[in-house]
This record gives C-alpha cells, structure tokens and sequence, in this order.
C-alpha cells in the first residue's frame, strides 16, 4: 500500500524580527528566525540536557559533562535554586558544590555551552520552587513586578551575576542563554521586566528563553523578546489521580508544541481573553522532552529507554529544532540547615517527592550511570549534530490522516521535507500499548518512492531520500542513518526491516553485517542496530565501543562500566580495536534483617507518607567500595542511613534499587523500609 503525506505550506521565514541573537570575540553568531537558530549562518539544531550543579558534588562535574557530550549533548541547562544559595537571608553562599563559576567552566572544559536557568522561581521539584523560606514571609506578592519583590529579585540575579562575570557569550565564554522565570504563563509585563533587569545587571547572551506551555494557547510572554520553549512528559506523576491516564498524545506526529499537562499542579486555567501565542514567529524549540520522570509518592512511572527514544523521534519529526530533554542527568538532593530542600506537601505543594532522589531513571542516574535511553538518544544527537543543518530547515509535512493514541493499527508517519530531499520518520509504538505491524508499506514522498517493507509493531526510526552525499545522490535508504565522517556516512541497520540503498537507480543490499560498501567516493558503513548503541563521536573521531558506553576526558578515552573495556576507532577505512586493563573488584552486598530498629530514623515521616506504615531494618556492608550492589526489597519507601545520617533513599517504583558501593564500605550502614500498600499508581 502507498502511503503518501498532506500537501503543506509552512509559514514565510521570518528574520530578525525577535530582540534575539548575538556574536563572540572570535566573529561566531547565533542568529534567530522563525523555524530555526543559526550560527555562523548556518542552520543550527543544538541538544540541550539538564543536570542541576546543586544536585551533585563538585569532583563529579566534570566528569558527567563529559558523559554528556558523548552522549550528543551540545547545551547544559541548569537551575539556580535561589534556596540553595540563600537559605537565610544574607548569607550567601556559592561554594564547594554550589559554585556556579566552578561549574561553568568544568561545562567548558568538557565542550559544553550553558543555559542558566535564572528564575527567580525555578519550580523543579524544590523546595517552595526555589524560594527561600524567608522570601515566602514578605509582605507583598511574589513573582510579580511590584517594586519590593524586584529589588530582591535584583539582588538575587546581581548575586549571581558576579558569580558567572565573563563567562558569557559576548565574553567569548560557554553560556550562550539564560531563561527568565519558569511556568509563567500570565504576565508578559513582568517576564520582559525580568529580561530587562538581567540585561541592565550584566547578563548578555543571544538568547533569552521562556518556558511557553499553558494549554493550546500558550503562554503569555513578551513577543518579540524572548524565545518561547515547550516540553513533553509520557506521564504526569504530579497528577492528582492514582489511576492510569490515558495512552500520551505525544507518541503521534503532531505540529502543536504545547503540552497541557505540563505544570498543572501549578498553572491556572488557560486564558479567556483572546490570547494565542503567535508560534509562527519562533521555531519549535524544547527544554523539556520527559526522558526521565521524577516519581512522587502517589505516582510510581518509570520512562522507559524506547519511551524516551519515541517521544524525541516524534517530536523531530514535528518539527522540533531545539532538542532539550529535562532531566538528562539525574540528581540527589542536599539538606538545608532548616529543612529538606525537596518539594512537598508539608512545604504546601502539591506532591511528595523524595527527600534525595531526583529523577533516579533517566540518560544518566544520579550517580551517573547510563543505560539504554543514553545510547538510544544517542542515535538522535549524532544524527542531529551531523545532519542538522540540513534537517533544521525542512518543514513538517504531516501524513493524510492523524491516528488517534489508542489507534494500535494505524502507521504512525511524517516527513520534513523541502519537496526534493529529506526524511521519513516513522513511530510504530505507543507506550504500555502493544503496536499491530504494518506490512507493505510503501512511503511516496511525491518525488521518491520507497520499496514495499514491513514496519514492526513497536518500532522507531528515521529513513533518509534524495539527498547528495560526496557527489552521489542517495535516491532512498532503510537503514537509519547516524553520522559522518569525511567521505563515511554510517546507517543503522533497523530490526526487522532489510537495509537497501538506492543511488541513483543502483540499489545494494548488504549480504551481511556489519558492511562497508564503496559507492564512488562515498564510503557507506552499516552497523546492526545493537552495535549501532556503542557508537560515539568523540574529539573528531568515530569510535566505537565494544558493548560499553565510552567517553572521553582530559584527551583519554573512559568506559562508563567498571572494569576492562574495548573500543574501536574509525581510521577513514576500517575500524580499529584497541584495549584498556582495568582492574575490578565488584561488592557483594550483606543485608542482615534485625528485630527491633537500631534507632528511630531522623525522617521516619518520608517512611509513613499516606498511612500509617511497619517499618523494618537490615544492617548493611560491603566488601568493596567499587561497582553497585542492588537492593531487591518490596516496599513503600527506603532509606539508607550512614553513621546515623540520611544519604539515600527511593519511593520503590518496582525495579531493583542501584547504590554505589562507595557510600556504604567501611561505615555502620542501615536499611530502613516503610510497608508497602496498594494505596498508589503504579506500573508494576
């Protein structure tokens, strides 16, 4: 059967026509227009990951960031939590792990551009969104231009600013955006006045953000000053319900930007007086693609690698021309002085979310491992990093028909296309849905047509036409391609689909695989699709990782696993292997169940959220510092207490509990588990 796409005219490019856009010392340019960034007048289509600096220690940045940027990220967001740094008032502090300086210049060392998230509200699962207990207890609103609450908020951005002086895109340093305020869907007059008062204080970058989501209406921002970004979550743990939503929008093809779950705990009811945001004028630009989600303790939801790797695939396919994912790397919450810092009913908000762990699974935990969604998201960013400037222009051109989400039949397609060249994206998955394949598909995309394949119930993937590569014309490939490297261009091989490539009217059908064939000048390496996960772009060249995650530090090349690794590097012909002997010493965990508790733990509330809960304990060792143990146990809550003092703890979510063995050798270590009761959302 043909599938063919809906005829599309895309808006007229606009250009400098937002406030937006700036250049560096050495003549680079970040330009804005309506569909796209640029730099250096190129289209420009950057990967954007959260990590929160305050959520991790400092002798770890750097070494994160780097995963980061072997995992295709090209901008770290990060909040500036105004309670972590001022938690009494006038007692600042931006030291050991709260040095934002510090930070940004371990991003820039690891090749890394910065996105601060200013606030000064900054929501994110803290506490009083940020807020500083004391600033709750002033006499006049908050988050609102009256004068009193911006002189402090003057302040506040002041004392950062002095922290990150320099360090700005003019400079010639990483940070090239900051974002103004974060879920403010009401008040453009005080987001501009916010934009304002940074700029008059010192921060100058080319681009200011806003978070642009309020329903389909969209935010009311400051139209021609900012650039509105959007976000989109497979689940809502902060939904007040215990019962499953329905299947997510998000996993259909789908111009709008908004999602209308995002933040509802939060934002009032969408407006009545008219208000549209104008989205033509901006290009459709992310900050928070859920690949991971925070569980609260009524919402137990893991975000699975293929869900993370679907909803990204999709929202590219839509268009998406600024790939943000929150969080991309996961966190632990440090304790103030006078309270948690994390957010929670007692504090007045909505959800309970644990006292320390944040976003436990997603890219990268929190004590940085990585896993299937890191290597599958990877596929995208080598992708995007090395086909994006001629992806970034492409508009959308949507399929004839819009299955609905519960529609386990229809074939889920699009394509971004100029008429000529471009890609079809197909999303044959619908989360904790099980997909209907489709056979004899065949894509007419008005100029090329694709011959007859099968589409897996569940898959996900990009197939490339009409594009000109080393002087050769790829009429059309089924493989999905990766990345380039001079003359190579390297495809995945999909499951369950044979790859053919076709130039010109020469098709080839690799025997086996993995397979380099020569068309012309244009070297075509395919990889099966497993392989494909290991591999990375890193300092220039294309290596490959034999079955681990490899990075790059300080110019040498490091396995994420502990232990012995292999890798292979790419020399413009073959790959090849080399080896790295790392001796390893894996813990075993002992957990040794007592009768009666040891002590009463100092947060046993975390422990008897919702009802009264039994409470039991194991004591705790290992026998080395090296590696993970996983704790198995059922339960509600868990807590590890060190010498008497809380360093984890989790809301069980179904899944084995990961813990670094490093926290636990060598100290009088306890378990502490709360009864587990049917009385959450869960999907295990």
């Amino acid at each position: 059967m043909n599938y063919t796409f809906a005829p599309s005219a895309p808006a007229p490019l606009l250009r400098k026509h937002l406030h937006l856009g700036g250049s560096n010392p050495k003549g680079e340019q970040i330009t804005v227009t309506s569909r796209y960034l640029e730099r250096n007048a190129r289209p420009w289509l950057p990967v954007m990951g959260e990590y929160h600096f305050v959520r991790d220690n400092r002798e770890n940045w750097y070494r994160e960031l780097c995963k980061m940027k072997a995992g295709g990220v090209d901008l770290v967001a990060t909040y500036l939590f105004w309670i972590y740094h001022e938690e009494e008032e006038g007692k600042l502090d931006f030291s050991g792990d709260r040095d934002i300086r510090a930070f940004v210049l371990d991003a820039k060392r690891a090749g890394l551009e910065v996105v601060l998230r200013l606030g000064p509200w900054a929501h994110g699962e803290c506490r009083n969104g940020g807020f500083p207990d004391w600033l709750l207890q002033k006499p006049f609103p908050l988050r609102q231009s009256n004068p009193e609450y911006m002189a402090l908020v003057h302040h506040w951005y002041s004392c950062i600013y002095r922290e990150v002086e320099g360090l700005f895109f003019p400079d010639g340093g990483p940070i090239v955006a900051v974002q103004l305020e974060n879920e403010l869907t009401d008040d453009a007059q005080h987001l501009l006045d916010l934009k304002q008062l940074a700029q008059r204080i010192g921060f100058t970058v080319p681009l200011y953000t806003v978070t642009g989501w309020n329903s389909r209406y969209g935010a009311k921002i400051p139209v021609d000053d900012v650039l509105p970004v959007f976000g989109a979550y497979v689940d809502a743990p902060w939904a007040e319900t215990t019962q499953a939503l329905p299947p997510s929008p998000h996993f259909v093809f789908d111009a709008a930007r908004n999602d209308a779950a995002i933040g509802m705990d939060q934002i009032a009811a969408a407006p009545q007086d008219g208000w549209l945001l104008p989205y033509d004028r901006y290009p459709f630009a992310t900050c928070e693609l859920g690949c991971g989600l925070q569980p609260t303790h009524h919402r137990r939801v893991i975000v699975s690698p293929q869900d993370a790797y679907a909803l990204s695939l999709v929202k590219l396919g839509s268009g998406n021309n600024l790939v943000g994912y929150y969080m991309y790397h996961g966190g632990i919450n440090k304790i103030g002085r006078h309270s948690t810092l994390n957010e929670s009913r007692a504090s007045g908000y909505p959800n309970d979310c644990p006292i320390l762990s944040y976003f436990e699974h997603t890219a990268i935990s929190p004590y940085g491992e990585t896993g299937d969604t890191y290597r599958l998201l990877n596929l995208l960013h080598l992708f995007v990093r090395d086909f994006g400037s001629l992806l970034a222009p492409l508009p959308y051109v949507p399929s004839p028909e819009k299955p609905t989400p519960d529609n386990t039949a229809a074939l889920r397609y699009a394509m971004r296309s100029d008429g000529t060249r471009g890609f079809v994206f197909v999303n044959q998955y619908q989360r904790l849905r099980c997909m209907q394949r489709v056979e004899d598909v065949r894509f007419d995309t008005g100029t090329v047509c694709f011959p007859p394949l099968t589409v897996p119930g569940g898959a996900s993937f990009i197939l490339p036409f009409g594009l000109e590569l080393c002087g050769e014309t790829l009429t059309y490939a089924t493989a999905q391609p990766i990345c380039r490297d001079g003359n190579t261009i390297f495809f995945a091989a999909l499951d369950g689909i044979e790859p053919c490539y076709c130039f010109g009217s020469t098709a080839y059908r690799p025997a086996a695989l993995p397979d380099t064939h020569r068309f012309g000048d244009l070297c075509v390496v395919t990889l099966p699709f497993a392989q494909a996960l290991y591999l990375r772009k890193l300092n220039g060249q294309v290596v490959l990782g034999d079955s681990c995650d490899v990075y790059t530090a300080d110019n040498q090349i490091h396995a994420v696993q502990p232990g012995n690794f292999a890798y292979s590097v790419w020399n413009g012909t073959r790959f090849v292997q080399h080896s790295v002997q790392k001796p390893f010493s894996p813990a075993v965990l002992q957990a040794e169940p007592l009768d009666t508790l040891p002590f009463l733990p100092p947060y046993r509330q975390e422990l008897q959220l919702g009802t009264s809960r039994n409470i039991t304990c194991k004591r705790l060792t290992v026998t080395t510092p090296e590696g993970f143990v996983e704790i198995p146990d059922v339960c509600d809550t868990a807590q590890i207490y060190v010498d008497g003092v809380l360093v984890a703890d989790e809301y069980y979510c179904g899944v084995p509990w990961r813990v670094p063995a490093r926290l636990l050798y060598g100290r009088d270590c306890y378990l502490f588990l709360s009864e587990w009761k049917d009385d959450i959302y869960c999907e295990f």
